[in-house]
């Protein structure tokens, strides 16, 4: 099975710009569809991109649309997160999951294996 692992989180101003990375091992990338997930407290997870095995098709939430990009690497076993004009709101803990199919893609019961997030925090 894949494990994951995210990184590139951290703090920064309200409009700025940070890129996730989550690095996959144990399996074969190109197997899994990849999501991006956060969490905020008090929160349930939801859902926030999401891009199919070869990464031809993207997915995201509604606010996020235009201001995120999520790409993946299969040579490089990785799946990023490209998060621009980052709003207090987008203030989360952010996991990278996988699944070798889905129904929906939005719905974190359909993956599987998850990483152990990275936290985002974005100031106002």
């Amino acid at each position: 099975q894949v494990q994951l692992v995210e990184s590139g989180g951290g703090l920064v101003q309200a409009g700025g710009s940070l890129r996730l990375s989550c690095a996959a091992s144990g399996s074969t990338f190109s197997d899994y569809a990849m999501g991006w997930f956060r969490q905020a407290p008090g929160k349930e997870r939801e859902f926030v991109a999401a891009i199919s095995w070869s990464g031809s098709s993207t997915y995201y939430t509604n606010s996020v649309k235009g201001r995120f990009s999520i790409s993946r690497d299969n040579t490089k076993n990785t799946v990023y997160l490209q998060m621009n004009r980052l709003k207090p709101e987008d203030t989360a803990v952010y996991y990278c999951a996988a699944a070798e199919y889905y129904g929906d893609y939005s719905h974190a019961h359909e993956y599987p294996y998850w990483g152990q997030g990275t936290q985002v925090t974005v100031s106002s």
